[in-house]
């Protein structure tokens, strides 16, 4: 995964590591509190399903999975042990590792631990006609995801280098299609889950309005490629049905959502975590279909940030199971 340009050395505070079992160290007693998002979303609900699993079959650690308001949030609950195992995406991580706001005095060093899944986000609009990015005006209405989010903060960076001018506004996802219908919204934001998966609250866009993805210009796409902070994907639009228009192929920003503890997180209880979640990666997908990449042991350590290293327990696990590469960072002990 690309990183941003001239991102620090991080650094990590010697901790509960190599197996050393201190007390001291968070996790150490072997209970993790586990936060992704809000109560209604997808990650949550595995969240759920991964926390049950390690509940269900083993002893040694209990996990404890809880709302949050996002990823950006979950930072600010790691600093202040409300969580003890974590999901950001790589837009957070990079601003994490380059010092930026709102992070610029965290006291820890988020390391990783396995891969969740990626949200490719696109932008769509009712309108007659409209095909890429570039139509959108400078009296648009966009809601490029709600207010707050770090996915806004993407999409918002990324349609600087096509739009000069819109008219930000904030809707909430589920309220999308209404405002489409009620022409109060020009362009709003879709994901699509693993490349695969349509949440229902775009599938209410599409039964509600003749939605039109709009493509990202070449040239833009060039320049997004080559933006160390955006990852991008290609779509292959066709295994989708019900879109008013789209593209063949879609050229749009993705976002890598990935587990994170702090860098003097127990060694010992994150290993046995690790150990007992990966006998139950097949098993997963029953619980939650969205959980079925992790039944690939690849899956675990894919679209690894550059920008933060990984736990120690995490390395040796990942070493130990074969997925692990030699272009990985490994936190210090």
């Amino acid at each position: 995964m690309k990183t941003s340009a001239g991102a620090l050395a991080l650094t990590s505070v010697a901790g509960c590591m190599g197996g050393s079992g201190s007390g001291d160290a968070p996790g150490a007693d072997g209970e993790m509190i586990m936060t992704t998002s809000t109560e209604t979303t997808s990650a949550y609900a595995m969240s759920q399903a991964i926390a049950n699993r390690v509940n269900q079959n083993t002893d040694a650690v209990t996990v404890d999975a809880r709302p949050s308001e996002g990823t950006n949030a979950n930072i600010g609950r790691l600093s202040r042990d409300e969580s003890d195992i974590s999901y950001i995406q790589n837009w957070t991580a990079s601003k994490v590792a380059n010092n930026e706001a709102p992070f610029e005095d965290i006291d820890f060093t988020p390391n990783q631990v396995f891969h969740l899944y990626d949200l490719a986000w696109l932008l769509a609009s009712p309108n007659d006609g409209w095909t890429s990015v570039s139509d959108i005006q400078s009296d648009s209405r966009v809601s490029p995801t709600p207010r707050g989010s770090g996915t806004a903060e993407m999409l918002q960076h990324s349609l600087d280098y096509v739009v000069d001018d819109y008219e930000r506004v904030s809707i909430s996802y589920g309220n999308q299609a209404s405002a489409m219908s009620e022409g109060r919204l020009d362009v709003g934001a879709a994901t699509f889950i693993n490349k695969a998966v349509e949440p229902g609250w775009v599938q209410q866009m599409k039964s509600t309005v003749g939605l039109r993805v709009l493509q990202w210009p070449d040239e833009a796409v060039s320049q997004l490629e080559d933006d160390p902070a955006i990852i991008m994907s290609d779509i292959d639009m066709s295994t989708f049905e019900g879109y008013e228009y789209a593209p063949d192929t879609l050229h749009t920003p993705t976002l890598a959502y990935n587990f994170v503890v702090r860098n003097d997180f127990s060694y010992d209880t994150l290993y046995s975590f690790l150990e007992t979640l990966w006998a139950q990666r097949e098993a997963l997908q029953e619980d939650n279909a969205l959980l079925g990449g992790l039944a690939d042991g690849e899956f675990w350590t894919e679209n690894a940030y550059d920008t933060l290293p990984f736990h120690p327990a995490a390395a040796d696990f990942y070493q130990e199971k074969g997925v692990w590469s030699d272009e990985f960072e490994v936190g210090e002990e």
